[in-house]
Parts: structure tokens; C-alpha cells; sequence
């Protein structure tokens, strides 16, 4: 029996995955949380005997997304397959995906019978990504690092520079250095339009 975490944000979407995985008898649904945040603390709070072996989870979600759960979850539950669920093909967000230690990459307009093998290949210890996808992640590397990337977020997320800087516990000189690096290695006019650049990548 695989036993699966479903974490996804839209409740319709949840529940429908969630029946569809319960019709395969080798495969139980054990949890569902609508952001990664949530998902992590329940986990958290389990005991051994009752942890998933996968996570099955969305990108874009509010508090935490998937690739963000992703890099937390392979540091304190290194034991727990990660398998990212979206509608988005974007390389970027694949290589992040990758980085983080995901074991699938499933789109959500495959077939079902697809996502269902795809997680019994996982749980074999087999990598899931479309072909195609994964060539795409390796021909569209991110050049922004990881702290020039939370700098850039918390921009876009409309924080000024001196809560930028407060928030990554660094100078507001070297937050606004982050964000120029960024802007400039992204060919943008401003922190806004670098912000859209690196979404539009799957980058931030």
C-alpha cells in the first residue's frame, strides 16, 4: 500500500484527486492540506509508523508552495518521495524541482491512469519527468542565486527595501545590490518587471 499526502489549494481539486487515487487499491490517501505550510506541520506531528511514503503536491499555493515544501521536507523527512502535480510546464520551475529532490514531475492535464503509474514508479525508486520537459529545464538555467531569488520575491510581494532587508537579516546595501544584480542579469527595467520575468520562467 502507497500512502500519499495530497497538498493542493484549490479544495475541487484536492477532493477530485483525492477520489481518483482511492479507486487504486495499491494506493491510500492518508492526508490532504490546501498549502505547504499546513502540509509540513501536519507531517510533522506524525509518528513513523504513520508517515507518507509520497507527497503529492501543487507549485503555486499561498504560506508555502510545493518546490519551497519540497526543500524542507527532503532536509527532515528525507525518507518521503516528493512528487510535484501542476498545470505548469515551465522550466524553470521543473529545474528548481529537480534541485529540490522531486522524484516526479506530473502535469495536471495527464491522464489519470499516468499519475497513478507515476507514483508506483517513484515508489520504485524510478525519477517520473516528461522527456521533453526535462530537456527544457536543462537548456533554461536560473541565473539569479538563491538569495538575489528571496530578495526578488519579497519584492514582488510589495515589501520595501527596509523590510526586505529585515526580513533576509541583511543590510539595506546589500539588498539593494541583490535586487540590481537581478535586475540587470534579467535584462529588466525594475524590480517589477524582473519579478515578472522570473515568474514567467518559473524561477521565483
Amino acid at each position: 500500500m502507497i500512502k500519499v499526502y495530497l497538498v493542493e489549494d484549490q479544495a475541487l481539486v484536492r477532493d477530485a484527486v483525492a477520489a481518483l487515487l482511492s479507486l487504486d487499491f495499491n494506493i491510500e490517501v492518508i492526508g490532504q492540506a490546501s498549502n505547504g505550510q499546513d502540509a509540513l506541520t501536519a507531517i510533522t506531528n506524525l509518528t513513523d509508523d504513520s508517515m507518507p511514503d509520497i507527497i503529492l503536491t501543487d507549485i503555486e499555493m499561498p504560506n508555502m508552495n510545493g518546490i519551497e515544501l519540497s526543500e524542507q521536507i527532503a532536509v527532515k523527512f528525507p525518507a518521503i518521495k516528493m512528487v510535484i502535480m501542476t498545470t505548469f510546464s515551465r522550466a524553470g520551475y521543473i529545474r528548481r524541482s529537480l534541485s529540490a529532490g522531486v522524484k516526479g514531475f506530473i502535469l495536471k492535464e495527464a491522464p489519470s491512469d499516468e499519475l497513478i503509474n507515476a507514483l508506483k514508479k517513484v515508489m520504485q525508486g524510478q525519477k517520473v519527468i516528461d522527456p521533453e520537459l526535462a530537456i527544457n529545464a536543462l537548456d533554461d538555467a536560473d541565473p539569479l542565486t538563491d538569495k538575489e531569488r528571496k530578495a526578488l520575491k519579497l519584492a514582488s510581494d510589495g515589501l520595501k527595501t527596509s523590510e526586505i532587508a529585515k526580513q533576509l537579516f541583511i543590510s539595506e546595501g546589500t539588498t539593494r545590490n541583490y535586487l540590481s544584480d537581478a535586475i540587470a542579469k534579467l535584462n529588466a527595467t525594475n524590480r517589477v518587471d524582473a519579478a515578472r520575468i522570473a515568474r514567467q520562467k518559473g524561477w521565483l
